[in-house]
């Protein structure tokens, strides 16, 4: 695991998009396509600003799937990570192909299943996530299932999960908040072959440290990174500071 560490969120993101867009060139260089999972969130914000800017990538070439979704939002509302990847990805740079997670289908766990196929077929080239408040990875909230060998799943949001989405600003109170999202599983974002961790803010500070240097298991989600060999995380000065001994990796 890779710990890199920048003085502010813009340099976080940038750093993160142009390591990405190396992936993603390398990738269509040798197969044709990449393959990619992308991730939603305050945290994601300056990254996808800057990877849709990278030049020289045939966006045709490349296919992505959904890390979660809300069950039961439908897309129009405000929090829908469908909208969000529409707006911040698809609308700009027009991928060849990004399968989404429809959360307001009728039956969630034939979601998963459909969602969980289309992926179980695929080589995932890179994955973008981020670490949330309560250290969950994906949608995957503590404890966390360490074991389900399913791609996709049906997952209980935590009160600690759900706060910080109207801290983020996408609901205004604890009620709009739904209770249970469709999320891709531990072992399945594992199987990526990169996985690229975005996590600035304060907020997240004591995440990081519990994820980074606590032990692995489903008590911080996010602590499976740790197993990952070629796992990039992404720093600022503020999400960094609580680190024993951050990494003297400042750009």
């Amino acid at each position: 695991m890779n710990v890199q560490i920048f003085k502010s969120k813009q340099e976080v993101g940038k750093a993160a998009a142009t390591d990405a867009a190396r992936i993603i060139r390398q990738a269509i260089a040798e197969r044709g396509r990449a393959y990619l999972i992308a991730a939603t969130g305050a945290s994601q914000f300056e990254f996808l600003d800057a990877l849709v800017q990278e030049p020289d990538i045939d966006w045709t070439k490349t296919t992505f799937f959904h890390l979660d979704e809300y069950v039961g939002l439908p897309e129009s509302h405000p929090a829908s990570f469908r909208k969000y990847l529409k707006e911040r990805i698809v609308n700009l740079v027009h991928p060849g192909m990004f399968n989404f997670v429809n959360g307001d289908a009728p039956d969630p766990a034939s979601e998963c299943r459909r969602v969980g196929d289309l992926i179980s077929s695929c080589t995932i080239d890179a994955a973008f996530v981020g670490i949330g408040e309560n250290g969950h990875l994906a949608f995957n909230d503590p404890p966390a299932d360490f074991e389900t060998e399913e791609p996709y799943v049906v997952v209980e949001l935590d009160e600690a999960c759900r706060r910080q989405q109207i801290g983020e600003g996408w609901f205004s109170s604890l009620e709009e908040v739904p209770r249970e999202a469709i999320s891709m599983s531990i072992r399945q974002i594992l199987k990526s072959a990169n996985i690229l961790c975005i996590v600035p803010d304060m907020r997240k500070a004591k995440a990081v440290k519990d994820s980074l240097e606590g032990e692995v298991g489903p008590s911080h989600p996010a602590s499976a990174l740790q197993q990952h060999p070629h796992t990039t995380i992404y720093l600022d000065t503020d999400s960094a500071s609580l680190l024993s001994e951050p990494p003297q990796m400042f750009r």
